[in-house]
């Protein structure tokens, strides 16, 4: 899967119990979404992973993966990211947007490029996008162009 196409939606932080299961950290809306998704890894196969249950209370999820049947050989995947086909992903009604399709976009206010999207930050209030040159410009007021990669800013 080629880079541009990954989606980051875990990390695997610790072994969970003796059998070889392991506690995943989710990054999707409901940790139970990890349930219905294709997970990849470069450190096992496609198809390995198996959702088990989710942790009450938590954004964890306990899960199965093919070929680890103990506790050191789930140790041994601590650390490991966990990412979905960008392509697996429903798609959105209009005016709604995966923050990955607006990593990279280029930002314009009055006809003038103002930077270029790093990095998508939510403290409560609205997504704030986050820019290459360290401004940070609310994302609302906007006109968003996924085929030309470009958000503009309305006054």
């Amino acid at each position: 899967m080629a880079d541009n196409k990954k989606i980051l939606v875990g990390k695997i932080v610790a072994p969970q119990g003796i059998r070889g299961e392991v506690r995943v950290n989710t990054y999707t809306a409901t940790p139970g979404d990890m349930r219905d998704l294709q997970i990849s890894s470069a450190r096992f196969a496609d198809g390995a992973f198996h959702f088990v249950r989710v942790v009450p209370s938590t954004n964890v999820v306990v899960a199965r993966i093919d070929g680890i049947n103990d506790r050191n050989a789930a140790e041994l995947l601590r650390g490991t990211d966990l990412f979905i086909n960008r392509d697996d992903l429903p798609a959105l009604p209009d005016g709604e947007y995966y923050h990955t399709d607006l990593i990279g976009a280029r930002v314009v206010r009055d006809g003038v490029p103002v930077g270029v999207v790093d990095n998508i930050q939510n403290y409560g209030g609205g997504d704030i996008l986050e820019l290459d040159n360290g401004d940070l410009i609310a994302f609302n007021r906007v006109d968003v162009d996924l085929e030309n990669k470009t958000i503009y800013i309305r006054d």
